[in-house]
Parts: C-alpha cells; structure tokens; sequence
C-alpha cells in the first residue's frame, strides 16, 4: 500500500498545482460535459480525474478504479499489473468553488479486492465503507493539507512547496466530543423533514444549557469536514423533497469521511443507520449524511428520528 499512497500524493502535487495556477493555465469554467451526476464538468475536474486514472492504472497496486465522474468502473488495461487494491475517488469535491477561488479537495478511499487475480470488477467496488483499509482526502487551500487514516488514528500532512514534500503537521487527529460550530445547507430549509428543521432551529437558538452554534458552510464537503474535525461540531447533509436519498454519494465522499472521522472519534450516520454499515448496490448510490462530533450526531439523530 505505501506504493500506492505515494502515486496518490503525486498525483495530489499534480492536481495542487494546476489549481494554484488555474486561472493563468486557462482550465477555470465548464467543458460543456454533464456528468453521470447530472452536474456540469468543470475543466479542472476533468484534469484531476485523468490525473488520478494516469497516476495510479500503471502502478500495479490496483485492479479497478471507481471515480464520481465516470459511470462505469474504470479497468485496468490488460498491458498493466493488476493488483489488490480498489481505489475510488472524487477527484475534485466542490468543484462549484472552483472559479471563485475557494477551498476544493480530492477525496479516496481504498479496499482489497474481493475477487480472484486478474481484473477488477463491480463486486470489488461495491463493498462497505467497514470494509475499507485506507481513506483520505487532500484540501486545497490557504495551504495544501493530505488527511488520511488506515482506521487507528487520522495523522495530517501539510505541502511543502519548496521542497515538493507533505510533511507530517497533525498527528494523531481526535475530532472534539462536542462543538460549537453546525454545517448545513440552509437554503434547502423548506425541503427538509419536520425533524431536520426543529433541530435546526434548536441548535442556533441559545438555552440554559447550551450557547447558540454558528452556522459556517463552505459548499464542499471535504472543507467543511476538515473544519469539523479539527474544531468539532457537525456536517449535515439530509434528504429532502428533492433528494429523497440525499444527494452526496456514497462511495467517493460519505463512507470514505466516515471512516476518517469515526478514526478520529466521531460519528457518522444515514440518519438511521451507521454510514460505514450500509452495502451498496450501485456505483453512485447516495446517502444522507450526518457526520461529526459524537454528541452533536447524537443530537441531530434524536430530532431527526422523534
């Protein structure tokens, strides 16, 4: 495995590079491509999925790659090793955020195949999220930061640009027990569920026994997340009206965040179930999502569920 997380650093340095520079490389804006997600495919999007596909399909590490813009599996060629890793991937989450210069990331996660030497297959990719042996994420922003886990604790590693390195910043990461700070999408408020709103509503409004939570929300999970574990509180994703399965997907963003933070000591669930629990049936299934602080999940699950 440590061959494979180094063609996902590199290709990580790759991607980091070209989202410095995006504006002066002429790769800002749309392709005119929509993707199997419905969402139109931003150009930089489509140069961090070639990114990763390049990086890793020669490598020999893995036998089937899943990315969220790509309907299908991608294969291997024959030409290649095959090896025992799964690796799927968002290549750039946020990508909304990419022509105004806001935080984005690449999420990953990483399984073993299940499935006997020679090409990889859909049964690789659809295993749970507690299947999973490594995940990650890197964050583009004021500074370029890799966040992973093998499962027993969450270390950070900040880019050094003039030595081309991450070097460890954040070792041992534990996301708070509690925090003051909530994530979620209040435009959607009149979608929501009854419950969703009344702990909306809770968890802003000061009492006796708790200070009002700010609402901070960037618009792409892997920020928000990166926030959430280091300074504790909670991501919340639900279903609504218009999502009635929620709208992240399952395998590139919420199993693979889910087992970064259940690492570092939160929590993360369906609203009914926990999310690295749920067997996938197809490639980009989507889930509702809330994902945290221990006791700010558990708070958000009662309303949710009363």
């Amino acid at each position: 495995m440590p061959g494979l997380f180094q063609q996902i650093s590199l290709a990580a340095k790759i991607i980091g590079s070209r989202v410095s520079k995006a504006g002066l490389l002429g790769i800002l804006g749309r392709t005119g491509v929509t993707n199997v997600q419905g969402e139109q495919v931003q150009k930089l999007d489509e140069f961090a999925n070639t990114v990763i596909v390049q990086t890793v399909e020669a490598g020999g590490h893995v036998c089937v790659m899943g990315s969220e813009e790509v309907e299908d599996p991608i294969t291997i060629p024959k030409e290649y090793p095959q090896g025992k890793y799964v690796l799927q991937f968002d290549p750039l989450d946020g990508s909304g955020n990419i022509d105004i210069n806001a935080s984005i990331g690449t999420i990953f996660s990483i399984h073993r195949r299940v499935t006997p030497p020679g090409q990889g297959s859909m049964k690789d990719l659809l295993q749970k999220g507690s299947e999973i042996v490594a995940a990650g994420y890197v964050i583009y922003g004021s500074s370029n930061m890799l966040v992973y886990s093998t499962g027993e604790q969450v270390d950070g590693f900040t880019y050094d640009p003039g030595v081309g390195e991450f070097f460890l910043s954040h070792p041992r990461i534990r996301i708070p027990q509690r925090g003051g700070i909530y994530s979620i999408n209040e435009g959607n408020y009149h979608n929501w569920s009854e419950g969703t709103k009344r702990w909306v509503d809770w968890i802003k409004t000061p009492t006796e026994d708790k200070k009002a939570y700010r609402l901070r929300y960037i618009g792409a999970m892997v920020a928000d997340i990166h926030r959430t574990l280091l300074r504790g509180g909670i991501f919340v994703y639900p279903h609504d009206v218009k999502n009635e399965k929620g709208k992240l997907r399952l395998l590139y963003e919420a199993s693979p965040m889910a087992f970064i933070v259940e690492a570092a000591g939160g929590a993360a669930s369906d609203g009914k179930s926990r999310i690295l629990d749920i067997q996938p049936t197809s490639l980009h299934q989507r889930t509702p999502v809330f994902i945290g602080s221990p006791d700010d999940v558990a708070d958000a699950l009662r309303f949710a569920n009363a």
